[in-house]
């Protein structure tokens, strides 16, 4: 199903008039409620390994590849995983949740000096309103680029720039967070060209001049959490999601037809693939379908990096890893991630078979 952006019938102050009497009324617009089937709930946890970094950052290569094949099971089956001993501070991780409470925080018409533009990817935005009408997100969202080359201010520019010189010192948290992320994604990488027994060093080369969309999520209180869902079912068109989540919980994950809730660790980082990654692997690996789900009494706070290629990267399996499983048709054909990026900005809502209509729509522009 092809669910082309559209144009809202809201305006942004019914927005705000929704979102300041939220926590006083029984009852959510119907915009926000999702179809039964989204809305069955997860009665188990995921039981996703937690993979320890600490080989790879020392170079103790036994250590780092039995890191390697706990992302490899995982990468078969789900695509999720968490991560340890990463090397991102915590104090900074800290610094960074508290820097995005603050800004949600803020009056709306504050927040509402950044806001997102149709056809531009960053700013301020409330469910994603600016693109659809129907089944919107219980959410809030900041969403900013950081460009693995390049200035070395880009997100404190950001900042000033949409919000004003007094979020310098927000742009500066953020910036060292993104920094400090991108190692992380580079040192992922590694484990991933190790757990699909390729070079070690051919994703990390391949994303090393890549970007990423990085995005803050609020999720407030929602008098009927039951109708309604943070963020519906679907896999991320990105490569990889870095994710930290506070310690309320939220974030659940479709798999052997169960959603499974993943557990918040204050000390790790949720890992999982998206569909430009699987695309990468011929299908070998997999981009899970999730989504978040909201509560009654507490709020929630999430920071995601979605890693990506250069626009004009071509995406298709490395030689070594086509040559290992030549009996494998491909299936997916080569296209850029620009191509990608645009499908899922223009023309098509996220959801468990995005690349799959991807394929088709590119094919048929390009036999």
């Amino acid at each position: 199903m092809d669910l082309r952006a559209s144009n809202s019938t809201h305006s942004f102050s019914n927005m705000e008039d929704f979102f300041s009497i939220s926590a006083k009324t029984t009852s959510i617009p119907k915009e926000y409620i999702w179809p039964k089937k989204d809305l069955v709930l997860a009665d188990e946890e995921l039981q996703e390994p937690v993979v320890d970094l600490q080989g790879l950052v020392r170079g103790d290569w036994e250590a780092t590849r039995h890191a390697a094949r706990l992302v490899r099971a995982a990468c078969l089956k789900h695509g999720f995983f968490q991560v340890i001993n990463h090397g991102v501070d915590s104090h900074l991780i800290r610094m960074a949740h508290h820097q995005a409470k603050a800004f949600f925080k803020l009056p709306l018409s504050e927040k509402r000096k950044g806001q997102q533009q149709l056809g531009s990817k960053w700013g301020f935005s409330v469910a994603h309103a600016h693109r659809f009408s129907t089944k919107l997100p219980w959410k809030e969202m900041l969403t900013f680029g950081f460009p693995h080359e390049g200035s070395n201010a880009v997100v404190v520019d950001f900042f000033e720039s949409f919000f004003g010189e007094g979020f310098e010192e927000t742009g500066l948290v953020f910036q060292r967070y993104c920094e400090a992320v991108k190692k992380l994604s580079l040192a992922i990488m590694e484990i991933l060209g190790i757990s699909l027994g390729i070079d070690q060093y051919y994703f990390r080369e391949y994303f090393e001049d890549g970007n990423a969309i990085v995005r803050a999520n609020f999720y407030p209180t929602c008098p009927e959490p039951g109708l309604t869902l943070g963020i519906g079912p679907h896999s991320d068109p990105t490569s990889v999601t870095i994710l930290h989540q506070d310690e309320v919980g939220g974030l659940e994950v479709f798999v052997d037809n169960k959603w499974r809730s993943i557990r918040p660790r204050h000390d790790a980082f949720v890992i999982n693939l998206g569909d430009t990654f699987m695309a990468l692997t011929n299908g070998m690996y997999k981009s899970c379908l999730h989504r978040a789900v909201v509560k009654k009494h507490q709020e929630r706070i999430s920071l995601t990096y979605f890693l990506c290629p250069r626009e004009d990267k071509m995406i298709k399996p490395p030689q070594d890893l086509i040559s290992s499983i030549e009996e494998e048709p491909r299936k997916y054909p080569d296209f850029t991630w620009f191509d990608f990026l645009r499908y899922t900005s223009e023309h098509y809502r996220a959801d468990e078979t995005t690349l799959q209509n991807f394929t088709k729509w590119f094919t048929s522009f390009n036999p």
